[in-house]
């Protein structure tokens, strides 16, 4: 077979499953792949820090931590955060990095999350099925939108890059914040809903434990560079004109 029909298969074949794969790259790993810690609560307990002052893109803000908190979950959307567009820029908030909507518990084991969508608002986490059997198996109290605060370029980093699926670690303070009028709260109960419910976390440590590496993230990169090369030679196989 001749190198350049090779190379149209490779062009294909490449092509279609970076698109299958794209549009299935983020499934949610199953629950044999979750580790044990997302099995516990999140952890808190009143916290003695007092208020602080903390400096981002020169804005001042005041921070009141109310509770340490730990959580250990599994990632199921999020929403990273421009400080300089929409919102942000008009409340002049731009120690708000992202916002992370996490699940834990028998929530984050259950069968049947991948039935479920999970999409990020400005400020919300919003979740809905059309199934009933997927409803019924998770707990609302097991799912958090969590604003996370931190002026540390080396956190903000980590933070950015989350992708969904990823198994994550997070400690710090539940906490209340703002510069000049402009102030927002935090949650403190896991069964609150609605507007005030978001947990307002000022980060001191952040980790991707676990990374979702599924086959069809995989397949992505890889059928990315096959294509890439497929163009490539193709370009440089010597022409041949159609008879």
């Amino acid at each position: 077979m001749q190198a350049r029909t090779l190379n149209k298969i490779a062009l294909a074949t490449s092509t279609a499953v970076l698109l299958v794969s794209f549009w299935l790259r983020n499934t949610l790993p199953p629950s044999s792949a979750l580790l044990p810690q997302l099995a516990a609560e999140p952890r808190q307990k009143p916290s003695a820090k007092q208020p602080f002052i903390v400096n981002y893109s020169g804005v001042q803000y005041a921070v009141t931590p109310q509770f340490e908190y730990e959580l250990a979950g599994m990632v199921v959307s999020y929403r990273q955060h421009d400080g300089n567009s929409r919102m942000h820029r008009a409340s002049n908030d731009h120690l708000n990095v992202a916002d992370l909507c996490v699940v834990w518990g028998s929530t984050a084991a259950s069968p049947h999350l991948g039935d479920i969508s999970f999409w990020n608002g400005i400020f919300t986490c919003n979740f809905q099925t059309s199934s009933q059997t997927a409803w019924e198996s998770i707990r609302p109290e097991q799912i958090s939108n969590n604003h996370l605060l931190s002026a540390d370029d080396l956190t903000r980093g980590q933070v950015a890059d989350v992708k969904i699926g990823d198994q994550i670690r997070v400690r710090g303070w539940l906490a209340s914040y703002g510069s000049g009028a402009n102030k927002r709260g935090t949650s403190t109960t896991r069964t609150d809903t609605g507007d005030g419910a978001c947990e307002t976390i000022f980060v001191n440590d952040f980790a991707i434990v676990r990374p979702a590496r599924g086959p069809w993230r995989v397949a992505l990169y890889v059928s990315l560079v096959a294509l890439v090369l497929s163009v490539v030679v193709h370009f440089r196989l010597p022409y041949r004109p159609y008879a």
